[in-house]
C-alpha cells in the first residue's frame, strides 16, 4: 500500500489559496499525480488544499472527500513570553534543543509550551482519523505497527499541509513530532510518499520512501518555493 501526502502548493494566506506560482505547481503536480492508479483521495478543508487538489481531480474525473482533520495542524501554544500564542513549531533552537522531552516520543507532549495549548488532544484527533482512514484500506493499527486485514495494494492521496504531515509521520513512523516540524521542510506541492512493508505476513510497517519530492517541478525547470521556512 502506499500512503502519499501532498503539501498545499504555494501559498497566498491572505485568501486561503494559491499565489500564481502556486497555481502553477498544481498543474504541474497534476500531471505527476494523475499517472497514478489512486484509489482514493482524500484532502484538507482549507482553500489552498483544495485549490491545490483541483487540477488532479479535474484531470482524474475524480472526488475527494473532505476530512476536517487534515487541516493545517491547530494548537497555539504560549510563545514563551507569556503575551501571545505561536504554531507548536516555531520554537528558536536555542530553547528546543535544550528541551530533552521534545527529543522522546513519548513525553514531547509534556514540554512546558507544549502543555499550554491543545497540542496532545489534536495531536491524538490526527492519529486517530489517519488510522480510520487506513483501516478502510485494510490496515489496523496495533501497537506501533499496522495488521493487515487483509491489506491491500492501494494508493491513497492526502492534500493537506506541512504541520499536519509532520504529525501524520510522527504518528506512523514513531518519531517526536517536534523533530520532524523543527529538522524538515516540505516544498509547496511537494510529495512525500510511505509504503508498507510486511516482512512477516499480516504484520505491516510503513516506510518513508521520499519527503518532500518536487521531481514534478524540476523537470518543467521550475524553481520550488521557500514558502513556509523561516527567513532570518
Amino acid at each position: 500500500m502506499k500512503l502519499i501526502l501532498i503539501r498545499h502548493g504555494e501559498p497566498d494566506y491572505s485568501i486561503d489559496s494559491l499565489t500564481q506560482k502556486g497555481w502553477k505547481e498544481a498543474d504541474l503536480l497534476s500531471e505527476r499525480i494523475s499517472k497514478l492508479s489512486v484509489s482514493a483521495f482524500y484532502c484538507s478543508p482549507l482553500g489552498r488544499a483544495k485549490d491545490t487538489a483541483k487540477a488532479t481531480l479535474q484531470t482524474l474525473h475524480a472526488e475527494a472527500e473532505i476530512l476536517p482533520w487534515l487541516r493545517e495542524f491547530h494548537a497555539p501554544v504560549d510563545n514563551g513570553a507569556g503575551e501571545t500564542k505561536t504554531i507548536p513549531w516555531d520554537f528558536m533552537p536555542g530553547y528546543w534543543t535544550n528541551q530533552k522531552e521534545l527529543y522522546d516520543r513519548d513525553l514531547w507532549f509534556e514540554n512546558e509550551r507544549m502543555k499550554t495549548g491543545p497540542v496532545k488532544e489534536e495531536y491524538e484527533k490526527v492519529a486517530a482519523g489517519l488510522d480510520e482512514i487506513l483501516k478502510k484500506h485494510g490496515y489496523q493499527r496495533e501497537g506501533g505497527m499496522y495488521r493487515a486485514i487483509p491489506g491491500s495494494d492501494d494508493t491513497i492521496v492526502l492534500f493537506c499541509h506541512f504541520g499536519v504531515s509532520c504529525v501524520m509521520l510522527s504518528h506512523l513512523l514513531g518519531i517526536p513530532a517536534p523533530l520532524l516540524w523543527h529538522g524538515f521542510f516540505l516544498a509547496p506541492s511537494s510529495v512525500t510518499t510511505l509504503e508498507t512493508e510486511e516482512r512477516i505476513e499480516g504484520e505491516a510497517y510503513f516506510r518513508c520512501k521520499g519527503m518532500g519530492d518536487t521531481a514534478h517541478l524540476y523537470v518543467k525547470d521550475e524553481p520550488s518555493s521557500n514558502s513556509g521556512f523561516f527567513p532570518r
